[in-house]
């Protein structure tokens, strides 16, 4: 069998990355070429490479995230309030293996959701499915599902979902049911899943935004108790572009 004869098969059998990397390595000079059990390693690596990048791209493509930002694209300096260890640590992804949330507060044009853009990316990246709901959208999604029959549907999918955004947390108001929602969902996810939250309010407003004691002090408790704290600072980033 001839080299595009094979490239071909292996196309055909959907190993596509160990057909471009097969493809590169019929491209070297002899003298180059790794051994076999060198190649074929290389050939593997090669395929679960490219099959990590397509799911990863599918994630993203599925977690509908506002903005499609990097890591490396976030702005760290003391001004921001933001420092480059707190962005290490989360670019780690250990705080979603534990179930940790992250909230992320400041005045609008500080970066709020271009940095929880950011951390869907890196979530995709490494292999955890994310879902990103503007608050109104997400209001908007509970009520409907009430409506329609799919309510528990919406809940079960959200649960199995690692990674929840909610962005622009406390400018629409909520409903006894959508609260209601909200808590049985963080208590689903309670250790196990992490929510992203987006708020131009500081923490200490969440209370009184939820505006009844009681739930409001299960929800706090749930959303507060494992989270990592960010609040951006300085001028609108919106100014300088």
């Amino acid at each position: 069998m001839n080299t595009q004869k094979t490239i071909d098969l292996l196309v055909e059998m959907k190993l596509t990355g160990m057909a471009a990397a097969y493809q590169a390595m019929t491209e070297e000079p002899e003298h180059k070429l790794p051994p076999l059990h060198l190649a074929i390693a290389k050939l593997a690596e090669a395929e679960q490479l490219a099959r990590q990048q397509k799911k990863s791209k599918t994630f993203l493509k599925l977690s509908k995230v506002r903005y499609h930002v990097k890591m490396e694209e976030i702005i760290c300096s003391p001004e921001r309030n933001l420092s480059e260890e707190t962005l290490a640590l989360l670019c780690e992804g250990n705080y979603i293996t534990k179930g940790q949330n992250v909230l992320i507060t400041g005045a609008t044009g500080t970066g709020k959701s271009f940095l929880a853009s950011a951390l869907v990316d890196q979530a995709c990246l490494q292999g955890f499915k994310s879902i990103c709901h503007p608050m109104l959208t997400f209001i908007e999604t509970i009520k409907k599902s009430k409506q329609d029959g799919k309510y528990l549907l919406i809940l079960e999918q959200i649960k199995k979902c690692p990674v929840l955004v909610l962005d622009d947390w406390g400018l629409h108001p909520m409903d006894h049911a959508v609260k209601a929602a909200l808590l049985q969902i963080l208590e689903d996810r309670y250790g196990r899943g992490t929510v992203i939250i987006t708020s131009q309010l500081p923490v200490k407003s969440w209370h009184a935004y939820l505006d009844e004691p009681t739930i409001a002090d299960a929800i706090m408790d749930r959303l507060t108790a494992k989270a990592h704290r960010i609040d951006l600072k300085g001028e609108s980033l919106r100014n300088k572009t």
